[in-house]
């Protein structure tokens, strides 16, 4: 019987968790057994079970993985708010919000992983904190405790609105919270409140 390598053990397991990242993205975690999630990446239960010790372990792992991908695909942006800028607009198009399976890993997980096990919502945590001390990095004019507060406040609405423009069966209203999302989210970047219509009235 062939033996293969760690660089071959390795490149199962990263398969395993890219399909399993894509199908818990779009079915649900609770919607994805692990005969489904075995079969995405060409493996058999016996094959799982030699990557992971359970679903819960997987789940984790996957979880862990999707946000340091996101993360690197942050901080591999050119330092500044330009990056940030070029970002809202991917993260907030109607492309990403028909993409679940593709897309940002909290938008699509996170009232599942808020009822996930200790371990998964600690991946978890682990990723959002890394997550928002990337977007930080590019905020950062000066005022570090500043620009993690604006990180933060970026993050949630960045994940929000892109959870409720799924949501909604109404596809104007769903446009209308990605603009306006992305107004809310400029005015987060350029360390300004947002001008509303009754502002912009009484001027």
């Amino acid at each position: 019987m062939a033996r293969y390598g760690p660089e071959h053990k390795e490149a199962t397991r990263r398969r395993m968790l890219e399909t399993a990242g894509r199908r818990f993205k779009s079915d649900g975690i609770d919607g994805s057994g692990i005969a489904t999630l075995v079969a995405d990446a060409g493996l058999t239960n016996g094959a799982f079970y030699g990557h992971f010790r359970s679903k819960d372990d997987l789940v984790a792992s996957v979880v862990a993985q999707q946000l340091e991908d996101q993360v690197a695909r942050v901080n591999a942006l050119p330092a500044g708010v330009e990056s940030v800028v070029a970002f809202l607009s991917e993260y907030l198009s109607p492309t990403h919000r028909d993409d679940s399976a593709g897309g940002c890993p909290s938008a699509a997980l996170l009232d599942e992983i808020g009822r996930c096990d200790d371990a998964t919502r600690q991946s978890y945590t682990d990723g959002a904190r890394s997550m928002i001390e990337a977007i930080a990095r590019h905020l950062d004019d000066g005022d570090a405790q500043l620009a993690k507060e604006r990180a933060i406040g970026l993050f949630t609405l960045l994940v929000g609105s892109l959870q409720l423009a799924r949501a909604v069966t109404d596809r104007d209203l769903s446009a209308q919270v990605l603009t306006a999302a992305h107004a809310s989210a400029l005015a987060i970047v350029a360390n300004r409140t947002p001008a509303t219509s009754i502002d912009q009235e009484s001027e």
